[in-house]
């Protein structure tokens, strides 16, 4: 056995902060207050907040190490000893509350943080650990305690802390262990494919969006959700995800029981305002939780603005700008997907040409000849309400595609487009319009550029018609 100097040598220059204490006096006050009848020490310190202080000063420490003395700027064991109340006070009366409770029911360890100080008043980030030794568990006479210098610790903390909270993306700290263990029960009653299993439990999905736990959003989730506050947001879940938010959990719900440990996906959130919110999703479990799903990050970045400009670059690629409806571009590309398709059923073309545009436009300028083309696709707009394209084919040329049409609904369509004009002439000032009208529909064994065709020349002749009818 080796000698107790050798023992001595090891407390005295062991790599950390060692304290030999002596609670006695606490364990005392202790018998004094259980004789008197106190049996819920808790509530008594809320009533005599004055103890805490009073048992603080009963510590009597014993022996310091060198490590110590380093730590709080001390030139002796002497410095540390007179200078206690500089070392332990102000946030350490309230850890030291939470010490006072573990000795009271019986506990002879603790460990917890706080903040003590140099002999020179600057603060330390501690982590303190404290053991009752064995053989001393009746008197408390003999303490060891730990104290860790974790400063620098703290200090990253805050640095990270300050990074999520000034992070110019919406970030959440979440907990998705009661999905990894949900997954684990699934696994252990024999499911492998959870594609599967969704399709034959609906409300698997919904069920698994409730195991999340949110842990911590930063400020730019609140401003960007308009929430007053953490817990207003939090309390509000169920505006945020809504509507098809589910479609895309369970993609992300699929990834991760397949081993993928991050996600990325497109979605749409809503403010607590109501207001749609376009958004990127980028969820990715943090390294060393992959085996319990005990900490995923999640964020989102507002792409609401990048969508609305992309909608509006497809808009411009598939629309007419004067008027609004499609172009002849976009007309063409359902002509072609529908004659991949070999859809079965009847296809009908209208085709209206806008009479008297050349003598608007050399009479009363462009612009006139302008509205007066907005004027016409007014009116088509107004007779097709359904999933029909209506798109200008040409400059004073129109075309309608009908995806399933017979006789009489071609009929019927083109009756509609003649009675609307009159309405449109009294409601506008200027020229009278009107359009010269041509339908087809398509025949078996025969090619939709062939039915378009005969569309094109049946509106042409009655063009024909109209303008002998006008020299006339």
């Amino acid at each position: 056995m080796p000698p107790r100097g050798h023992f001595h040598m090891l407390f005295e220059y062991a790599p950390i902060s060692l304290w030999e204490d002596d609670y006695s006096g606490i364990k005392s006050s202790f018998d004094s207050l259980r004789a008197q009848g106190v049996t819920d020490l808790a509530a008594y310190l809320d009533a005599h907040p004055e103890q805490i202080e009073a048992c603080m000063r009963l510590i009597r420490v014993v022996d310091v190490n060198q490590q110590t003395l380093q730590m709080f700027g001390a030139k002796s064991k002497k410095d540390v000893f007179s200078n206690l109340d500089n070392i332990f006070r102000d946030e350490m009366r309230r850890h030291f509350r939470s010490e006072l409770l573990a000795l009271w029911n019986g506990e002879t360890t603790w460990s917890g943080e706080g903040i003590n100080y140099t002999l020179q008043g600057q603060p330390v980030s501690i982590r303190l650990n404290w053991r009752i030794l064995p053989g001393y568990e009746e008197t408390w006479t003999c303490v060891l305690v730990t104290i860790e210098d974790i400063t620098s610790l703290k200090h990253a903390e805050r640095r990270f802390e300050a990074l999520f909270e000034s992070a110019p993306i919406s970030l959440w700290q979440e907990d998705y262990s009661g999905l990894k263990r949900y997954f684990d029960k699934l696994r252990a009653q024999g499911v492998t494919d959870l594609k599967e299993y969704i399709e034959a439990n609906p409300g698997t999905v919904s069920h698994c969006m409730g195991l999340l736990q949110v842990l911590h959003v930063n400020q730019k989730t609140l401003e960007l959700f308009k929430a007053s506050s953490q817990e207003h947001l939090l309390a509000n879940l169920g505006q945020i995800f809504r509507d098809d938010m589910e479609d895309h959990f369970v993609h992300e719900m699929l990834d991760l029981w397949n081993g993928k440990l991050s996600y990325q996906q497109e979605g749409i959130n809503y403010a607590l305002d109501g207001e749609p919110i376009n958004v990127l999703v980028d969820v990715r479990v943090m390294p060393g939780h992959e085996e319990n799903f005990g900490w995923v990050q999640v964020a989102l970045q507002d792409i609401t603005l990048r969508k609305k400009a992309e909608n509006y670059l497809r808009y411009l690629g598939t629309h007419d700008i004067l008027t609004g409806v499609y172009n002849r571009a976009y007309f063409e590309e359902q002509l072609l997907q529908l004659a991949e398709a070999n859809q079965e059923e009847s296809i009908g073309f209208i085709m209206a040409d806008l009479n008297g545009l050349k003598a608007v436009n050399d009479r009363l300028g462009h612009q006139a000849g302008d509205n007066f083309i907005r004027r016409a696709a007014e009116i088509l707009k107004a007779a097709f309400t359904g999933d029909e394209v209506v798109a200008r084919i040409g400059g004073d040329e129109f075309g309608v595609l009908l995806k399933k049409a017979d006789e009489e609904q071609m009929l019927k369509a083109i009756e509609r487009i003649r009675s609307l004009m009159p309405l449109n002439n009294k409601y506008y000032q200027g020229p009278e319009l009107s359009m010269s009208l041509g339908y087809a529909i398509h025949q078996p064994g025969e090619s939709l550029e062939r039915t378009f065709g005969r569309a094109d020349q049946n509106m042409y002749k009655e063009k024909d018609h109209h303008y002998q009818s006008t020299r006339r």
